[in-house]
């Protein structure tokens, strides 16, 4: 083995060691446990989840706003042979791993409509309906053009990409920051479309049906259960009002939609999930984290619930990592906010106010987990999870009342919030002026901090928050 590596140190390669994804140990050792620790989810067995088979990811190519598309292209598209493009006897350096790695980020999982169709990408209106963000090259950054027979052209969506990408106002796209493809709207959209084809009593049949992957059944008083009676016009009003940055995704809520999370920086956060669910102690972890939230959560058990979902393909470990060591490698884009005497006195407000002790410099989170009100975490997970003594007062009903429910919430990292919409774990305020100002209190409670500050001091802390 040392004489392999030293060969390989030799010729310049990459020695990639690839952890084992559903190691079974390590999967039990994974989750914070819920709320409810009865039903604290048991996921399948090492074995089954080796059993399911390994994914194919084929090359995918651009999707352009109708106005923007190369002359022909589509005709292009169709002549193309398809193409596998994650092959590991290629993969000789880091840089190899990671390039695989945005092939995986990239991936579709659906081939159909979800949030939107190709219809609608190749219809100018539903941009103008929608607000579907174009990048500055005339791409949509969250869907992909796929061959996987040549001759057809099949849209690919819900991969990573779909949730964890952002276009900035001047057309810039960052993988892996807090997404803004309003999808939830795009999905309202989707609702009345289908309503007009299939008729609104089979519309609702269906939401009614898709909705009660949100339920927990254990929790007295959840929330998710009233789905089982909302309107046609409910659910559409419901899509309508989640705006960009925030998402209704599998084992959240669709009342109480989170947060899209922000990658960049994902190895330094200790615990993923705005519910810290997840122990992130390295890359393996990472890995399973993944697995988890594309694959295998449907098949978990939680209390006497039987799985969701059915198995059916999944993630190899080489693709994994390869996935993780590109989401290790992102970095913020270029920050146009710099340093003046505006933002240092802001800076200073920021140690005055005592938001250090929480936001802890330099990943200004100090990787910690909060109670919410309503839970009283046991001396022992105090230690165990390094759980804060001081709450902080925001809505635990997240935290309380859905498959993430652990009644904690992590410490956010404040790193990157300038380029970050929806603010709060369920995005529900839009910019740091309004998270700041003491009229948010009226309709988002908690996290009183900095509200007794005075418009100059205000200014000047957003000023400094900017430049993280």
């Amino acid at each position: 083995m040392l004489l392999t590596f030293l060969l390989l140190l030799a010729a310049g390669a990459f020695a990639a060691e690839i952890p084992r994804t559903w190691d079974a140990e390590a999967v039990a050792k994974l989750e914070v446990p819920l709320a409810n620790v009865k039903a604290t989810p048991v996921h399948i067995s090492e074995a089954d989840y080796y059993a399911m088979p390994e994914r194919k990811i084929y090359r995918s190519y651009p999707v352009y706003h109708p106005a923007r598309e190369p002359r022909g292209y589509q005709q292009w598209l169709a002549e193309q042979e398809p193409q596998i493009v994650f092959d590991i006897s290629t993969l000789k350096s880091e840089a190899d791993w990671i390039r695989a790695g945005e092939f995986v980020f990239q991936n579709p999982l659906s081939f159909g409509p979800v949030f939107f169709g190709a219809d609608d990408l190749r219809d100018p209106a539903f941009f103008e309906s929608t607000g579907m963000p174009v990048a500055k090259d005339g791409t949509i950054a969250f869907a992909r053009w796929v061959i996987r027979q040549k001759g057809k052209v099949e849209l690919g969506s819900m991969g990573c990409n779909t949730c964890h990408t952002r276009v900035l106002p001047d057309g810039t796209v960052v993988p892996g920051a807090q997404g803004n493809n309003p999808g939830d709207r795009q999905g309202a959209r989707s609702m009345k479309r289908m309503a007009e084809v299939a008729g609104p009593d089979e519309v609702l049949k269906r939401l009614r049906l898709f909705a009660r992957q949100f339920e927990a059944p254990w929790v007295e008083n959840d929330p998710n259960r009233e789905l089982r009676t909302w309107t046609l016009e409910a659910f559409i009003g419901a899509g309508e009002a989640i705006p960009p940055g925030v998402t209704a995704r599998s084992h959240t809520s669709l009342i109480l939609a989170p947060q899209i999370p922000d990658l960049i920086g994902v190895q330094e956060r200790r615990f993923l999930d705005h519910t810290g669910i997840v122990r992130h102690n390295g890359i393996g972890d990472l890995m399973r984290y993944v697995s988890l939230v594309q694959d295998t959560s449907v098949l978990a058990r939680y209390a006497d619930s039987a799985p969701m979902g059915k198995p059916g393909s999944r993630y190899s470990d080489e693709q994994l990592y390869a996935l993780a060591r590109y989401l290790y490698s992102l970095k913020p884009p270029p920050n146009p906010n710099r340093t003046d005497s505006l933002s240092r006195e802001g800076g200073k407000i920021f140690e005055q106010e005592g938001c250090s002790g929480c936001h802890t410099a330099p990943l200004y989170t100090n990787n910690k987990l909060v109670a919410v009100d309503g839970f009283e975490p046991t001396a022992a997970d105090r230690a165990r999870l390094d759980v804060m003594e001081r709450r902080v007062g925001t809505d635990p009903r997240y935290a309380l009342q859905t498959r993430k429910g652990t009644g904690y919430y992590k410490v956010p990292s404040l790193k990157g919030v300038w380029y970050r919409g929806a603010l709060g774990h369920q995005g529900a305020v839009q910019s740091l002026e309004a998270w700041l100002s003491p009229a948010r209190l009226s309709r988002v409670k908690g996290h009183e901090f900095g509200l007794k500050l005075n418009d100059r001091e205000r200014r000047a802390l957003v000023a400094f928050l900017r430049t993280l």
